[in-house]
């Protein structure tokens, strides 16, 4: 009876990801209003398309760029799997399950870096490193990932005993 009590109180009320989520959807309906959209696009063109006195563009609306679309990407890749899953599956059980997918699906991705990458034209900055250093990055994603990938899946497997109990 604790159990069921304490699980239903956790399933009630929104995470922080889920109120994350609703502003994101919120945003992406109002950018559907013209005006909105205009005020949108001043403003991602004021910080992300500053220019220096050459007309070239700033360093800071690069590394700006390349920080939001990574934000932007894990967020939504996560945060949409995550929500279907907590339409059938509940808080709790959506997260593990979410987590244990991302971080197989990394581990994978990792494997498949390492076996096949990098081929063709190399660029600059990597001249001099043998094919084991180029691929260091990568061997350091896939050993993180497969860790956090068992973290979940032992998690998983706590979560259905606890269940069946």
């Amino acid at each position: 009876m604790n159990t069921l009590k304490r699980i239903h109180q956790d399933e009630s009320g929104l995470t922080t990801l889920e109120r994350i989520g609703v502003i994101t959807l919120i945003v992406s309906v109002l950018a559907f209003i013209p005006p909105v959209r205009g005020a949108l696009g001043s403003f991602y063109d004021m910080i992300f398309k500053q220019t220096d006195e050459a007309g070239e563009v700033t360093q800071f609306s690069i590394a700006a760029r390349g920080i939001l679309v990574t934000v932007f990407s894990i967020a939504i890749f996560n945060g949409l799997g995550y929500l279907i899953l907590m339409t059938n599956l509940g808080k709790r059980l959506a997260f593990l399950v979410g987590g244990a997918a991302t971080f197989g699906w990394m581990a994978i991705g990792g494997t498949l870096f390492i076996i096949y990458a990098p081929r063709g034209i190399r660029p600059a900055n990597l001249e001099g490193l043998n094919a084991f250093q180029t691929r260091i990055p990568a061997i350091a994603v896939t050993v993180g990932s497969l860790i956090l990938f068992l973290m979940f899946v032992v998690a998983l497997d706590r979560y259905e005993k606890e269940a069946e109990a």
